[in-house]
């Protein structure tokens, strides 16, 4: 199903508001409309804890299961609730600020543009990978902006980072990767409590708001599944704009000439080809009641983000179509609704709002180089993540 997101997204929906589903021979339940999604992440009563987890407590699931690192992620923002989840997300907010946004708005741009220059070297003479040379780079090198990591090591934690996600990663292969990223983030840690400088990680080390001071082992947590959530939904993101706009050159047109904006062009595709397909999981700690379906004690909830974007009882019956002439605001939960929504949200948007424009600045005329439909995924489950996107840029 991994190459045909479009049908798992049918089968999905087909079930609303709650799908019985299968991860890798484990059960779970998964919400596929916005309503109920909405309500879930709402509802106190399911939970990060992965304590809470029934499957877990009897030893059903070890960490022998290939999706045990999504969920047991050691201790930060994503893995607690109530006051001890406001306490770690109040550091990050203090890190990751508007302001702080404003402040690296330049040095995007200056990636940007860089890498722009890249893609035209290396696409002069035929063919060039996007994915390669312009959309996975740039989230990497402003989120190792952010965290104070040396450029030069950026090629290692995206190596680090795709051998996670991907079905094909032997799981005592990315056991044992993510101890090595577990060392990594300590020592960068450690090294930044040692000479603090004006970056992510120092201001969550140094954040002095919001009850008792982080943890390394939280301040660890924080920073390697924000680096994992941030950089790999920005790529979909710029990624997924493109493949839209390619295939929609009327409405690529529209925006080209300033009829539409490129604020629009990222919502819809946020909502239409969310970068995120399912999102892993949360705990039932008492009977839930949904619609007919009644989520047990110990269960586990995936948010299925791609359907809820193609809910046609909240975005209309043309759900599945990517049209930025939307006549009404685009209201999508693509980064999440509740405490948990994804404390990134605003910086993948600065980014794809600097990326896009730039890039069919400098290449109006871009396209595919093969067809739409030889796109090829990668082998992920939760990730709407492309093997490469080949493009000519000069038509």
């Amino acid at each position: 199903m991994v190459q045909d997101l479009d049908g798992e997204t049918e089968q999905l929906r087909a079930s609303v508001p709650l799908a019985r589903i299968e991860l890798l021979g484990v059960p779970a339940w998964t919400v596929t409309r916005h309503a109920e999604a909405r309500q879930l992440l709402m509802d106190t009563r399911l939970v990060k804890d992965l304590d809470a987890w029934g499957l877990w407590r009897t030893g059903q699931v070890t960490h022998a299961w290939p999706l045990i690192g999504m969920i047991d992620a050691g201790r930060s923002m994503f893995t607690v609730d109530g006051s001890e989840h406001r306490r770690l997300r109040t550091k990050t907010s203090q890190a990751l600020t508007p302001r702080r946004l404003e402040a690296i708005r330049p040095d995007i741009e200056k990636f940007t543009e860089h890498l722009l220059d890249a893609l035209a070297e290396q696409g002069k003479d035929g063919a060039v990978d996007l994915k390669t040379v312009f959309a996975q780079p740039l989230p990497m090198k402003v989120v190792g902006l952010l965290m104070g990591v040396d450029e030069a090591l950026h090629p290692m934690l995206t190596r680090q980072y795709k051998a996670f996600f991907s079905m094909l990663t032997p799981q005592e292969d990315r056991l044992a990767l993510l101890a090595e990223l577990d060392v990594f983030y300590a020592e960068l840690v450690r090294e930044k409590t040692a000479h603090p400088t004006d970056d992510l990680t120092s201001a969550l080390i140094l954040a002095e708001e919001g009850g008792e001071p982080l943890t390394e082992e939280e301040v660890v947590g924080n920073l390697k599944a924000m680096v994992a959530a941030g950089h790999e939904t920005t790529i979909g993101l710029i990624l997924n704009a493109v493949r839209a706009l390619l295939a929609h050159p009327d409405q690529l047109r529209k925006v080209l000439d300033g009829e539409i904006p490129w604020e629009t062009v990222v919502e819809e595709t946020l909502r239409w080809d969310t970068p995120t397909t399912h999102l892993l999981m949360r705990f039932a700690t008492e009977d839930i009641q949904v619609g007919d379906h009644v989520i047990a004690q110990g269960e586990g909830v995936v948010i299925s983000y791609r359907a809820i974007g193609r809910d046609t009882t909240h975005h209309g019956d043309d759900a599945d179509t990517f049209d930025i002439t939307r006549p009404t605001p685009i209201r999508h939960m693509t980064f999440g609704h509740g405490p948990h929504i994804c404390p990134g949200a605003a910086l993948s948007r600065v980014e794809a709002g600097i990326a896009l424009p730039a890039l069919f600045g400098r290449f109006p005329r871009l396209r595919l180089a093969i067809g739409d439909d030889e796109i090829r995924k990668l082998p992920v489950m939760t990730q709407n993540d492309m093997e490469a996107f080949p493009v000519l840029l000069h038509g």
